[in-house]
């Protein structure tokens, strides 16, 4: 895959509610991403954020991404995004998750470091 910058970023989280194996190929092996988020702060590396991506697969019956906008300057790569549940219990029902911000700076034309904040939706 030879995507680069915003595509990179976009396809990256497009492929991490389906097809999580081909999104862990587009993170650097030395990836880290310091996550703030409203439970607390977790620094994950690449190990981390495949068993991240294992448990959100297994966790709901559908994942879908709402992307709000991405820009790109030089290295590093802004995405505002939401992504939106059906649960096991509740398959008819489509819940917003939590609404993301990251910063990647790209390496190699890869997902190297990020700072990602995230909250969840008002009910």
């Amino acid at each position: 895959m030879s995507l680069k910058g915003k595509k990179l970023v976009e396809q990256f989280y497009k492929l991490f509610s389906n097809d999580p194996e081909e999104a862990l190929k587009l993170m650097h092996a030395d990836m880290s991403l310091d996550w703030h988020s409203s439970t607390g702060y977790r620094q994950l590396n690449k190990t981390r954020m495949r068993e991240l991506l294992t448990e959100m697969t297994t966790t709901y019956e559908a994942l879908r991404l709402e992307i709000k906008e991405t820009i790109k300057e030089d290295q590093k790569v802004v995405i505002y995004y939401t992504y939106h549940v059906r649960t096991i219990e509740n398959p008819e029902e489509e819940l917003p998750l939590a609404h993301f911000m990251t910063i990647w700076h790209l390496k190699d034309n890869l997902l190297y470091q990020g700072s990602q904040i995230s909250q969840l939706p008002n009910e």
